[in-house]
C-alpha cells in the first residue's frame, strides 16, 4: 500500500478549506436574506377575529407587531401569553402591538380561551392557513409556538420557534421599533 504523499495530502486539505469558505459564505449570505424577509404574507392574508367575522391583515401594515401563532393546546403557547400580556403593556405607549394568530377555527373556543387566560392583544383565527402562512413567514417546520417582529416597514426583523422568555420578548419588541 503507497504512502499518502505530503503534497497530495496538503492539496486535498486546501481544497476543503476553500469549500469550507464557501459554504459559511453562502449560509452566512441566507440568514442575511432571512433576516431581511418581508412580510408580505402576512399582510396579504385574511384571517377570522374572534367572532368569526373576516380580519384583513393589511391594516396592521406600517406598524410594529410581535406576531404570535399559537393554539389552544399548546402548552408553551399557554406558558408563553403572559409575557406577551406583560410586554405589551411594556411597550404599548411606543407604538408596538401584539397580534396573536390562533391555529384554530372555533371561534367560541377561542373567546372563551382568550377570557380563561385574560389576553388583552388581538387574537385572530387562522382556520385552515395557519401552516402556510408560518411556513411563508420562515416556520419551515410549522412549530408551536412561533413568534416574529415586523417592524414599521413590513420586514421581519426577529422570528423565534419555541417557547418566548421574558429576553425574548424584549429582544423581540425592541427589533420591531428599530428604525
Amino acid at each position: 500500500m503507497d504512502k499518502p504523499n505530503s503534497h497530495t495530502a496538503r492539496a486535498w486539505r486546501g481544497r476543503a478549506a476553500r469549500l469550507g469558505a464557501i459554504v459559511w459564505l453562502l449560509a452566512a449570505g441566507a440568514a442575511a436574506a432571512a433576516e431581511a424577509t418581508v412580510a408580505t404574507p402576512l399582510f396579504d392574508s385574511s384571517l377570522h377575529d374572534t367572532e368569526d367575522r373576516p380580519a384583513a391583515l393589511a391594516a396592521w401594515r406600517g406598524k410594529p407587531l410581535v406576531v404570535n401563532f399559537w393554539a389552544r393546546w399548546c402548552m408553551p403557547c399557554r406558558k408563553e401569553i403572559p409575557e406577551l400580556i406583560r410586554a405589551r403593556a411594556r411597550f404599548k405607549a411606543r407604538g408596538v402591538e401584539v397580534l396573536g394568530i390562533g391555529l384554530e377555527d372555533d371561534a367560541a373556543a377561542v373567546r372563551e380561551f382568550a377570557r380563561t387566560l385574560a389576553i388583552n392583544y388581538p387574537l385572530l383565527l387562522a382556520k385552515n392557513q395557519g401552516i402556510a402562512l408560518m411556513q411563508a413567514l420562515g416556520n419551515a417546520q410549522a412549530g408551536l409556538p412561533f413568534t416574529l417582529a415586523v417592524d414599521r416597514r413590513g420586514n421581519v426583523v426577529y422570528r423565534k420557534l419555541g417557547m418566548v422568555t421574558a429576553a425574548d420578548t424584549e429582544a423581540a419588541f425592541a427589533a420591531a421599533l428599530r428604525p
